[in-house]
């Protein structure tokens, strides 16, 4: 089960992120634009999602999706890490929403990251 720091390891691994703390959390940023943060007591994240993917992600897998109200009308999910089963699968739901946030400069220059079988 990957915890805080497996989160904090990952996201900084994707090209040009950054941590900043805002609203007394850690939150990570592609090129000044954040894409993931970790909130409460650190057992979950919230992650860039589309609204229809989200609603999608919670019908189907709720144990490990859900939405947060003060975030229900923005396209973002939250994530049970406990619900994940290793960190791959954390690495792709981080670059997944690393890939919503990053600007075209740096999607041309990293192809791979985000897309299956990519890093």
């Amino acid at each position: 089960m990957p915890e805080a720091e497996d989160v904090r390891r990952v996201a900084l691994s994707l090209p040009d992120t950054s941590e900043k703390i805002a609203w007394s959390m850690p939150t990570f940023r592609v090129a000044g634009k954040m894409f993931a943060t970790l909130p409460e007591d650190e057992t979950s994240i919230a992650v860039r999602c589309p609204k229809e993917e989200r609603d999608e992600l919670v019908l189907a897998e709720p144990g490990k999706f859900w939405i947060a109200d003060h975030e229900a009308q923005f396209a973002w999910v939250r994530v049970r890490l406990a619900a994940l089963e290793d960190d791959g699968e954390l690495r792709d739901i981080l670059a997944d929403s690393w890939r919503q946030a990053a600007p075209p400069r740096l999607l041309d220059a990293y192809p791979q990251v985000g897309l299956p079988g990519g890093s």
